[in-house]
């Protein structure tokens, strides 16, 4: 029989370059991964993160999206429904700038036609199909199971439902309009909402100056970092617990230059230990302003224009960019005799989360939903939800506790949900239209006369504003889940909807989600959310086109093939802590499929005979430690993870079955002497496959590729098609039996050590030697015999002359 055991499989190698793609073409004639819906299985919903489309993804995206399939293809495993779509996230500003750069035009200056804002949306859509286009070419290479949708967030059917949540919430008294102080940035020309905040440290100046205490002579030094803003300083406050100023409470300052009084006021708020001890509170230097002219009832006057420049009401400074005001009016007080000193220091600043412009706060007239009075029930539907890791949910809550305003979600920009609000200029009503349709209030409107005083339709007018990107982004589970068209569907899924994404949109579109989908079904958003770090450089920096560290996936999916990334992906970190790109890893990924190609061959050479069960010592024992590695691998996929099972089945696959059980095995496979018996050898034909396809089954999530072409060659079928693997084994008996599988590869490396100690070939016998093994292991003394061609025996008592190896095992040599 041994002459007939011909490997099935000839190639000696694989190419990635020829097969993935062709396994790419194979997978979509097959219609793999078309959703297919059984109500008797359980459901998972992906709330897939749809990614922005503003240019090709570097390796850190895509491998973040890489190991979102890994989830998903697990669970499919698992015998799941898996419902895991893609779709581009296609509203906001930066489509906006990038057109605005691409084509030399002013989105500002085209929409001041009802044309010129129809031809200015339609080079933002050209640009964003051509963005998506890269995005789409690198998951489908990556060969990321996801199901195309290709209707964004920009298409009517999503704007729709972004509208008809607003028409909600606006009914239920959630969403309100008011003019208030709000972030602005002027480089943007639109409001921001706290999430869309970034601070920053930056060196600056802090500015000492005098004011006159009304009546009196005498001086009051204040420190700032904002001079421009004293024409708007309305008081000065210093801390209850401030000996300095006892007794300055009610009385009144003189501001230098501007000359106007303002009161004086003990206020918690203000720090003794910062500059003087005396804080101005000015219309508005940051959110404490704001929260003290609202607590002390005082009257503001912001000389900060929407344009960033100071207004006319900033007298001697007005016209002026912020920047420059602050040292003209550093000038003027110098001048003035009224500037003490300057000192440099380091002190944060706001910035614009996408252009990073510094910002200012000006009254606006905006939309608001309201989101402090939720508090604690985000707190509270958040322990609900299934964290992994659990350390990230503590991001989430800091960030609730820390909130001060309601969430401003109108815009003044242009490619976004348009607003579905109209007002009747004769009676001044705010007018709705119905739930359902996709409207364009800028353009159109669904009413021939006001429905309350019966004006004439000339008489309503749309609102021209968009929504706040993230209002869109955070109906995405509503959005996957059918909720506005299909509402038994969604109660089907509803508790069955996975949240992956980074830790950095923890306080965007994490937040936003759970807040929008409470305040409209009342239930958590997700039943698990995945949180995954942020992708590097080799060096640790993010990336980024400015530092110009972006590494483009695609060269490095050419030279060492898409299952090599993904490997990285899986196993470049812990789950939730940020991970480099490494080349090394990525390296040792494409050795790892040439090792499963070669061991596959090796197997081909053997018939499947899948109810043949193991007879011998040596087949049970390393398939009660297979069965232990299965129960490890699964716990780890079950929790979300991918990192400890691309590191366990590389150690299954490379260290267990090919270093040890294939080179015990060898000889008894073949049989070419017959030293064994058709049981003994069929044993090992039937172990060496079924611990082989287990492993391929399991890896399949991560190395989805060769694991597929093996397992077709090998057993005839897609590995996608597959269960994922049981145990048979009751746990008492798999752990004794492991322990024996654990003993033989001890005694498999301490003679190896040996032999290399004493240069005797891995492959060559110990010559007049005799190994010496316990009770324990005589059923393996064979199979121990063949693999390291030296004898094997059995002893009780160990001789004086017999050198330990390791413990209980033994080596004479005569």
């Amino acid at each position: 029989m041994s002459s007939q055991l011909k490997p099935r499989i000839r190639e000696t190698r694989w190419d990635h370059r020829v097969r993935e793609v062709e396994l790419l073409k194979l997978w979509e004639a097959e219609g793999l991964y078309k959703p297919i819906i059984d109500p008797s299985r359980k459901f998972i919903v992906i709330d897939t993160p749809p990614p922005y489309a503003s240019g090709k993804w570097h390796v850190g995206g895509a491998s973040h999206f890489a190991q979102i399939d890994m989830v998903a293809r697990y669970f499919r495993l698992k015998g799941y429904n898996v419902i895991v779509p893609f779709y581009a996230d296609r509203n906001g500003l930066p489509v906006e700038v990038q057109v605005e750069k691409a084509y030399g035009v002013n989105a500002k200056e085209m929409a001041r036609t009802i044309e010129g804002r129809r031809r200015f949306l339609e080079l933002c859509r050209e640009f964003l199909d051509k963005a998506e286009a890269e995005i789409v070419g690198v998951w489908r290479r990556l060969g990321c199971s996801f199901d195309y949708w290709r209707e964004g967030t920009d298409s009517p059917r999503y704007r729709a439902m972004t509208q008809a949540t607003f028409i909600e919430l606006y009914k239920k008294g959630l969403i309100y309009e008011a003019e208030r102080p709000v972030r602005w940035c002027p480089r943007c020309g639109t409001t921001l909402a706290e999430a869309e905040v970034e601070y920053e440290d930056e060196e600056g100046s802090l500015y000492y100056i005098k004011f006159k205490l009304a009546g009196q002579d005498k001086d009051l030094i204040v420190a700032t970092t904002r001079p421009e803003l004293l024409g708007a300083c309305a008081a000065l406050a210093y801390n209850p617990g401030d000996a300095r100023y006892k007794g300055l409470a009610g009385l009144k300052a003189v501001a230098p230059i501007y000359g106007h009084e303002m009161v004086i006021v003990e206020h918690p708020a203000a720090d003794p230990g910062f500059g003087t001890g005396l804080m101005m509170i000015c219309s508005y230097g940051d959110e404490v302003d704001i929260r003290l002219f609202n607590e002390l009832n005082l009257k503001p006057k912001v000389i900060v224009g929407d344009d960033g420049r100071m207004s006319h009401e900033a007298g001697p400074i007005a016209g002026l960019p912020v920047g420059e005001a602050r040292a003209r009016i550093a000038e003027l007080l110098k001048e003035h005799g009224s500037l003490e000193k300057v000192e440099r220091i380091l002190h944060r600043v706001p910035r614009c989360w996408r252009c990073k412009t510094p910002l200012q706060i000006i009254h606006r007239r905006e939309l608001f939903l309201k989101q402090l009075q939720y508090k604690d029930d985000i707190r509270r539907i958040a322990d609900l939800m299934e964290f992994a890791p659990e350390m990230h949910k503590r991001k989430l809550f800091e960030w609730v506790e820390n909130l001060t305003m309601d969430w401003p979600i109108s815009r003044d920009r242009y490619y976004g949900t348009e607003i579905p609000l109209w007002t009747c200029t004769r009676c001044n009503s705010k007018l709705l239209p119905e739930q359902g349709k996709y409207y364009r209030s800028w353009e159109e409107t669904p009413w021939d006369s006001c429905p309350v005083c019966g004006a004439p339709r000339e008489f309503i007018v749309g609102d021209t504003r968009v929504f706040d990107t993230w209002f869109d982004s955070s109906v995405s589970a509503l959005y996957v889940t059918r909720w506005m068209e299909d509402r038994k569907f969604y109660e089907m899924v509803s508790d069955s909807i996975l949240r992956p994404q980074g830790y950095d949109i923890i306080r965007t579109w994490l937040y936003y989600t759970i807040l929008r989908v409470y305040q409209l079904t009342g239930k958590p958003a997700f039943k698990w959310v995945r949180i995954t770090g942020m992708g590097l450089d080799p060096t640790g920096r993010p990336m980024h086109k400015s530092l110009g560290n972006i590494i483009d996936p695609d060269p490095v999916v050419e030279e060492y093939g898409a299952d090599a990334f993904r490997f990285w992906a899986a196993v470049a970190s812990r789950l939730g802590y940020d991970y480099r790109f490494d080349i090394g890893k990525i390296k040792t990924g494409k050795l790892f499929a040439t090792k499963l190609w070669n061991i596959a061959r090796f197997i081909s050479s053997f018939p499947y005979e899948p109810d043949w069960s193991p007879r011998t010592l040596v087949d049970i024992a390393f398939l009660a430690l297979y069965e232990e590695y299965v129960e490890r691998i699964g716990r780890a996929y079950d929790s979300l993870d991918v990192y400890e099972p691309g590191n366990l089945l590389y150690e299954l696959a490379w260290d267990v079955l090919a270093s040890h059980y294939v080179e015990l095995v060898k000889e008894r496979a073949y049989n070419r002497d017959n030293r064994y018996s058709v049981e003994e050898q069929r044993s090992a034909w039937a172990t060496l496959h079924r611990i082989f396809k287990g492993i391929l089954v399991m890896l399949s999530p991560i190395m989805p590729f060769i694991t597929d072409d093996i397992h077709r060659r090998l057993y005839g079928d897609s590995v996608h098609r597959q269960s994922f693997p049981g145990v048979e084994m009751d746990r008492e008996s798999r752990g004794r039996y492991a322990g024996v599988a654990r003993m033989i590869m001890e005694v498999n490396r301490a003679i190896w050590a040996y032999k290399k100690r004493n240069n005797i070939g891995v492959r060559e016998g110990i010559g007049g030697a005799v190994i010496l093994v316990p009770q324990l292991l005589e059923r393996a003394a064979l199979d121990l015999e063949s693999l390291h061609r030296t004898p094997v025996r059995v002893y009780v008592e160990p001789p004086a002359n017999a050198e330990r190896l390791v413990e209980d095992v033994y080596i004479v040599r005569t």
